[in-house]
C-alpha cells in the first residue's frame, strides 16, 4: 500500500507503512499482548477484521489562520502544529472534501493567527459542524458563514455551543431506527465498523428477552436488540438517551425500551438491580467499566457481551468477570481506527459456576 502524502508527519496514522499482514497481525498482537499481561493468555483472539480505507465519518479538525491561508487538518505527531490536510485514507472522501470547502469559506472570515477546533460528524442528512474558538459569535459572522456554507451539504452548524444555522435535522439510521443526533453527538467511527459490532451483539446475546444496554450512548445496541428483546439502556449523556428513547417510540415493531440517566462510573448497577436481566451489553469508554464489572461480577447474571475500545481495560476487567466464574468466549478485534495504535473489539462471557 502506498502512504499517504502527509504520513510520518501527520500525528493521525502510524502503522501506514506496514504490509496488510503485518498491520493486521500489529493490530491482533496488541489484544493478545493486554490479555497475557493480566493472566489470560488462553482466551482465543481472531483474526482482525479491517473496516475499509476511507469510511471514517467523524473527526475534530484543528484550524488555524497562518498568514492568509487557512489550515485544517490534525496536529502533527508529537507537536501542535497543524498538518495542512489534502489526502487521507480513513476519512471519507466527502469529509476530505469539507476541508478544502471550509478552507475557502473560512479565509476571509478568519484573522491572522486565530485558531479554532471543529467537531464533524458526517449524517444521513448532512454535516453536523461544531465550532470551538476564543471569537464570539456576532451577527456579521454569522451572515458570513452562513452564506459562505449555503449549499455545501451542511445540515447544522454550532458555534461556541449556539446553533448559528441549521438547515435540516441532522440524523442517522440505527439498525433500521431513524434517530436525531444531539450536538456533538458521539457516533461509532464507521458505519461499517458499526454493522459489524451489532452483528456480533446480536449473536452474542443470543436467546436473552430481557437486556441491560450499559453505556448505552445514542443506542448503537439497544435499538438492534430491541427487534427480538425487551431492552433497559442506561446512559450518563442526557441528550443522547433522550434522542435514544425517541428514536425507539418512532420504530414500529420494536420490543419495549426503558431508559436510565445514570453515571455507571459512580453509581454501578447493583447485583441486586441486574437480577431481572438475563444477559447484559456494556459498551464503555476507553476507561473501560472497573465498578460495574465488580457488580457484574457479583450478579447472578448468565451472560455479558463486552465492547471495547482499549484492549488495556477491557482485559482488566475480564480478568475480574473470570475470577467470579465467567468463562470468555473468542475476541475479535474489530479495526475501526484504521493506520492508528487503537482498536475496537467484542467479546462474549457465560458463567461457568454459580454463586
Amino acid at each position: 500500500m502506498t502512504p499517504c502524502r502527509h504520513f510520518g508527519v501527520c500525528g493521525g496514522c502510524s502503522l501506514q507503512d506496514l504490509s496488510p499482514e503485518a498491520y493486521r497481525a500489529r493490530k491482533r498482537d496488541s489484544v493478545v499482548a493486554a490479555l497475557v499481561a493480566v493472566g489470560l493468555g488462553n482466551v482465543t483472539v481472531e483474526e482482525t477484521i479491517l473496516v475499509p480505507q476511507k469510511t471514517r465519518r467523524r473527526a475534530v479538525f484543528k484550524i488555524a489562520k497562518n498568514r492568509e491561508v487557512v489550515e485544517i487538518g490534525f496536529h502533527a505527531q508529537r507537536s501542535h502544529d497543524i498538518v495542512d490536510m489534502h489526502e487521507c485514507l480513513v476519512l471519507t472522501p466527502s469529509l476530505l472534501a469539507l476541508a478544502d470547502v471550509l478552507r475557502q469559506a473560512l479565509a476571509p472570515i478568519f484573522n491572522p493567527g486565530e485558531k479554532a477546533e471543529l467537531h464533524v460528524n458526517e449524517s444521513d442528512t448532512g454535516f453536523d459542524l461544531a465550532f470551538r474558538c476564543e471569537r464570539k459569535l456576532t451577527p456579521v459572522m454569522t451572515s458570513m458563514l452562513a452564506k459562505a456554507l449555503a449549499g455545501k451539504g451542511i445540515a447544522r452548524i454550532l458555534f461556541n455551543g449556539d446553533v448559528l444555522m441549521e438547515n435540516a435535522a441532522p440524523s442517522i439510521t440505527l439498525h433500521g431506527s431513524k434517530l436525531a443526533l444531539p450536538p456533538q453527538a458521539f457516533l461509532q467511527a464507521t458505519r461499517e465498523g458499526e454493522a459489524m459490532l451489532q452483528e456480533r451483539v446480536l449473536a452474542l446475546t443470543g436467546t436473552a428477552k430481557n437486556i441491560a444496554d450499559l453505556f448505552a450512548g445514542l443506542g448503537t445496541f439497544t435499538l438492534a436488540l430491541a427487534r427480538k428483546a425487551k431492552v433497559h439502556a442506561v446512559e450518563q449523556d442526557g441528550a443522547a438517551l433522550s434522542a435514544l428513547a425517541a428514536a425507539a417510540r418512532a420504530t414500529p415493531g420494536l420490543k419495549p425500551v426503558t431508559t436510565e440517566r445514570r453515571d455507571l462510573f459512580k453509581v454501578p448497577m447493583t447485583p441486586a438491580e441486574l437480577k431481572p436481566f438475563n444477559a447484559v451489553v456494556l459498551d464503555p469508554p476507553r476507561a473501560g467499566a472497573l465498578g460495574q464489572a465488580k457488580a457484574l461480577a457479583a450478579s447472578q447474571i448468565g451472560r455479558i457481551v463486552y465492547v471495547s475500545c482499549d484492549a488495556a481495560s477491557f482485559s482488566r476487567d475480564a480478568a475480574i468477570l473470570v475470577e467470579a466464574g465467567f468463562r470468555p468466549g473468542s475476541v475479535t478485534p474489530i479495526d475501526q481506527f484504521l493506520y492508528s495504535g487503537h482498536i475496537e473489539l467484542v467479546a462474549g462471557f457465560e458463567r461457568s459456576r454459580k454463586l
